[in-house]
């Protein structure tokens, strides 16, 4: 069996940690609802209040479902990424992958005035929406992977995707100074990350997608683990390279894609998440890391949420600057830590 007993004992606590703070999401909030009135509603059982009920149902469930489709979804594409690149610093966001998205959303929401209006109500729909940001990610990420193959050196390349994200920035600014207010004020509150305000249908197109990105994921798992012993040792396995390639990167886009086109572009989560869980597992093997990623990027987003509420208080902080406050000093703490080891 690929676990041993002390990872399962692991994976089993994750587990129950993500019960608990699914539960405590859905407790925390404007208005605090107890624990025991939580579970009642979530087994559909009497309520002591109505108004109880609705908030956990409409409004908190589709949030948390959302926040855990999210963590799953860039933590599996940072460890696509960081074994790809062979680059522990890369990521979605670094690379310029959320840049690409962003570029993509803008261009729907920023540039659907540029549309006649039998076909901006198309244009503007939210499967447009997905597919707009899928493929500015996917752009993005074939150009840095065209770069790879001529540049080896690692610094090099997160600078080149430094570059896209300026070069998409600046390109959504000229895009903002020509909108009109309502589109502004719209992008605006999408570029703060928020995973609320999500209907049922979102949320359906939102798991169809991140459900594929993953499945195609797991089928290039054995691939992943060749390719940490190098290209050539890979081929020796039988690893088709160009095929396997060219199926993390359509994998990478789809699910950082997806949750920037619904959750905004979130920082941090696809950095620090997989080496967090490469040094709780103590593995390389990436058939239990795409496991621990999806628990560990689940409870990681469900608590940044759960930080985002302010108690008693209807005022919710923005997503992205939750995860990168929290995420920054982790990253920080690696860096230190990969320096230490080297002196």
């Amino acid at each position: 069996m690929l676990f041993t007993t002390k990872q399962k004992i692991v994976a089993l606590g994750l587990f129950l940690i993500l019960i608990l703070f699914f539960i405590l999401n859905l407790s925390t909030g404007s208005v605090q609802i107890a624990f025991k009135e939580v579970v009642s509603i979530l087994l559909f059982q009497e309520s002591e209040k109505e108004s109880w009920k609705y908030i956990v149902l409409n409004y908190r469930l589709p949030k948390a479902i959302v926040a855990i489709l999210v963590g799953m979804a860039l933590s599996v594409s940072g460890m696509l990424m960081q074994t790809l690149f062979k680059n522990p610093m890369a990521d979605p966001y670094v690379l310029g992958l959320s840049s690409g998205s962003s570029l993509g959303v803008a261009l729907v929401i920023l540039g659907g005035g540029l549309f006649p209006f039998a076909i901006k109500q198309y244009f503007t729909s939210s499967i447009a929406l997905v597919l707009a940001s899928v493929f500015g990610s996917l752009l993005v990420l074939f150009i840095i992977l065209l770069v790879s193959r001529k540049v080896r050196d690692t610094m090099t390349l997160l600078i080149v995707g430094l570059m896209f994200a300026s070069f998409a920035g600046a390109l959504v600014g000229v895009l903002s100074y020509f909108s009109s207010a309502e589109e502004l004020k719209k992008f605006t509150f999408w570029s703060l990350g928020s995973l609320g305000n999500l209907t049922w249908q979102n949320i359906t197109i939102m798991f169809t997608a991140i459900f594929i990105g993953l499945f195609i994921s797991f089928r290039y798992l054995k691939a992943l683990n060749a390719l940490l012993l190098g290209e050539n040792y890979a081929r020796s396995l039988g690893v088709n390279i160009k095929k396997s390639r060219l199926f993390i990167i359509l994998a990478t886009a789809i699910l950082s894609g997806t949750c920037t086109a619904f959750a905004g572009p979130i920082a941090f989560v696809g950095l620090a998440i997989p080496h967090i869980t490469k040094m709780i597992f103590k593995t390389s093997n990436h058939f239990i890391l795409f496991f621990g990623n999806l628990l560990f990027g689940s409870i990681i987003l469900l608590l940044c949420d759960t930080i985002c509420q302010v108690p008693g208080d209807s005022f919710v902080l923005p997503i992205n600057a939750i995860t990168s406050i929290v995420g920054a000093p982790i990253v920080i703490y690696l860096l230190l830590r990969k320096q230490g080891f080297r002196a």
